[in-house]
């Protein structure tokens, strides 16, 4: 009755977060929109300047964060799992965002070095991730294309076996 029942309200928490992201995603899409027309309209030569480019540019990849926590909670939704590989994208785009809308002139040296170091740990482990599951693909297909000996003398394949 209580593991239902927790099931249910977990579910029912899941959906209210897809909902409430898909609000945001779209608000926030619309600002964006607003924002580069009002960067358009307010230059006299419609071109915006190169700092509304990078508010612009943040902009864009803060609604790409939104989009791919979308995909991570719509995951979690269908298969309970929550996927490494996307939650490494979420981060890699959060961070590259901090770098497109810092400026250099107000940070420290150690501060963007800080932030590199950054950068390649989450490059490092997305890398790492992408080529686990690539191994553990090949694997898979190598166990079935190649037959299991057992003690009886009997071949089976890896689908047999497990």
């Amino acid at each position: 009755m209580i593991p239902r029942l927790l099931k249910g309200f977990e579910k029912s928490i899941v959906i209210a977060l897809v909902g409430m992201m898909m609000v945001m995603i779209l608000l926030a899409t619309l600002e964006l929109g607003w924002i580069i027309l009002q960067e358009i309209l307010k230059s006299p030569n419609y071109l915006p300047e190169i700092n509304g480019l990078l508010d612009i540019f943040g902009f864009f990849l803060l609604i790409l964060i939104g989009v791919e926590l979308l995909e991570t909670i719509k995951a979690y939704l269908t298969e309970h799992v929550v996927h490494v590989e996307i939650v490494l994208e979420v981060a890699l785009i959060a961070v590259a965002r901090k770098v497109v809308i810092l400026d250099v002139k107000d940070v420290t040296p150690l501060t963007i070095f800080s932030i590199a170091a950054i950068v390649a740990a989450l490059a490092i482990a997305f890398y790492l991730e992408k080529r686990g599951r690539l191994m553990k693909a090949e694997n898979i297909v190598t166990r079935k294309s190649n037959p299991i000996p057992n003690p009886e003398n009997r071949m089976i394949n890896s689908e047999e076996q497990l």
